[in-house]
């Protein structure tokens, strides 16, 4: 049998455990004015952070879980500029269902402060714990970690993966007394540390491999949300986000979870505590890397306002790598079979999907979208579609343009005010367009790119495809095929193409909508959005063709 590693604690090292412990008493003097000891759920991260910061790799690379996790749009759920004006703005259209909005809307971006209000059978709250920097007690201290360390980690594997568990219906074992309740994680945990950490954080570590799941995520990232009519009725259900689901009808399951690919993994046996630690391996870093890289901006533009805890040199790497992780694991563009005949230009571009679920995936305002340039033996531009401007808006978009308008998927592209753009659009019961998720019902466009292994025929309702790439025989699972045509008048060759694909976390629509709401929050998101909109796009994938191919 292998023996476990030892580690040798110096006396300086059993200092700073005393220190940690020491500290960690101070901080509970604080109680709660509205949580009791008995009624108490969670910690906020600042209690694990004394430990599980401060880790480095062989090679000398930060890896602590505390600077990580607190540049994420986890960690600022309840900071997040965007949500609290799409809560505002979704409680101003529907006034007599405030309370129900702010209760499903605090689920999963203030899970702790809502998960201890509910145990104590009332309601979750948003606005009573905002502005973050003036949080008044335990409850607003929870709320404002949005979700965090002890959320996560006492989520129990009970219904994981199941529908019961969609709509943040994870399971938190809330009878267990505080200093008997369980943290899990998947790393056994001697007695001798297990003992450490209970004293430092009133809980204590247990093994399990649920943690490691997809259906951890899907708890909080499949929603179904509840459309309501004039008088608050339900009216119908619409899909906001599932993930989960398009990965299930993919070819991943089995071989790569939302872990694999949002949680990288170190190569090499790490410490995951600075205090007292053992080597681990397999540890995953806790950057939950996505594609909102907008936010993560303005969250470090806009610090004080929201109340921004990490660093800003943290929050700028952040922003970065999830630029990283866009332009290496999203997506693949190519620039096929490009002739010229009679006078026009015929070019294919070949777009694949290269994650797990349909791109973009999640919150509906998220767009991908392609730019295709032509220029002439001079360098001039002689056809340009899907240019973005300053604004944040796409050059030809319908609905950009025009709030009830709707640009269609595209097979074929021959005009400069055709653009193919990835996205869902939703549709009000009525049929219109809408940008109002509590007045969707339905999909009426759907053509976002689908993950590899994909069949549209066996999709089900909730992830099924819709509007014209229905028809489009090239439009399959794990890619789209479009073919532009370019009338080249008297322009002379050679000609250079340049598809561009882009990836916009919030479209222009879906941020100028909100213009037209007084309240502080939707006008204050505005703001945001028109100081840094040429910013509001990234490029994720590309390719140029030029040569003979391309020559009259």
């Amino acid at each position: 049998m292998a023996m476990k590693a030892r580690t040798i604690v110096t006396a300086p090292a059993y200092a700073f455990v005393l220190l940690v412990l020491v500290a960690s008493a101070v901080a509970g003097t604080g109680a709660a004015k509205k949580v009791s000891q008995a009624e108490k759920l969670f910690e906020t991260s600042d209690r694990c952070m004394a430990c599980h910061n401060g880790i480095v790799t062989a090679t000398g690379e930060d890896i602590s879980i505390g600077t990580h996790w607190r540049t994420t749009m986890m960690a600022n759920a309840a900071r997040d500029p965007y949500w609290q004006a799409g809560v505002r703005r979704e409680i101003a259209d529907h006034p007599g269902s405030a309370a129900a909005i702010e209760g499903e809307c605090s689920i999963c971006h203030m899970p702790m402060a809502r998960t201890t209000a509910h145990a104590a059978g009332a309601e979750g709250r948003v606005f009573a714990h905002l502005p973050v920097t003036k949080a008044k007690d335990t409850m607003d201290a929870m709320a404002a970690d949005g979700v965090s360390c002890s959320l996560c980690h006492q989520i129990e594997e009970e219904g994981l993966g199941e529908p019961s568990s969609f709509v943040g219906g994870f399971v938190i074992d809330t009878q267990a007394p505080w200093g008997s309740r369980f943290v899990y994680g998947p790393f056994d945990v001697d007695e001798g540390r297990a003992k450490l950490m209970s004293s430092s954080s009133g809980m204590k570590p247990e093994e399990a491999f649920h943690l490691m799941e997809s259906g951890m995520c899907a708890t909080c990232h499949t929603l179904m949300t509840k459309a309501l009519g004039p008088a608050g009725e339900v009216v119908g259900t619409l899909p906001e986000q599932v993930p989960f689901l398009e990965w299930k009808h993919s070819r991943y399951p089995g071989t790569e979870s939302c872990q694999d690919c949002h949680m990288a993994t170190v190569g090499e046996d790490v410490h995951i505590t600075s205090v007292w630690g053992t080597p681990r391996q397999g540890f995953r870093q806790h950057v939950f890397r996505g594609g909102n890289f907008f936010v993560q901006r303005l969250l470090n533009r806009y610090r004080n306002d929201l109340g921004t805890v990490a660093l800003p040199q943290e929050l700028s790497a952040a922003g970065q790598g999830t630029i990283d992780h866009l332009e290496s694991l999203t997506a693949r563009l190519l620039v096929t079979d490009a002739s010229v005949k009679d006078g026009v230009l015929a070019a294919t571009v070949q777009v694949e999907n290269l994650a797990g679920h349909k791109l973009p995936t999640a919150y509906p305002s998220r767009r991908v979208f392609i730019r295709f340039v032509v220029r002439d033996a001079k360098g001039e531009v002689i056809f340009e579609s899907g240019a973005i401007g300053p604004d944040g808006s796409i050059a030809g978009n319908d609905n950009d343009g025009d709030p009830l308008g709707l640009e269609p998927h595209h097979a074929v592209i021959d005009s400069p005010d055709q653009v193919q753009i990835y996205e869902a659009i939703m549709g009000s019961q009525d049929g219109a367009v809408t940008t109002g998720l509590l007045d969707a019902t339905h999909y009426i466009k759907d053509n976002r790119l689908l993950p590899e292994g994909f069949d549209r025929a066996t999709a089900s309702a909730d992830v099924a495809v819709h509007g014209e790439a229905l028809a489009d025989p090239d439009f399959i699972g794990g890619a789209d095929r479009v073919l532009f045509n370019v009338a080249l008048g008297s322009a002379q060759g050679p000609f250079e193409i340049t598809a561009q694909l882009f990836y916009q976390p919030i479209g222009y629509r879906w941020a100028m909508n909100l213009a037209g709401y007084e309240a502080p929050e939707p006008q204050r998101f505005v703001a945001y959005y028109v100081s840094a909109a040429q910013g509001s796009a990234a490029l994720v994938a590309s390719d140029v063709a030029i040569g003979k191919a391309v020559v009259p």
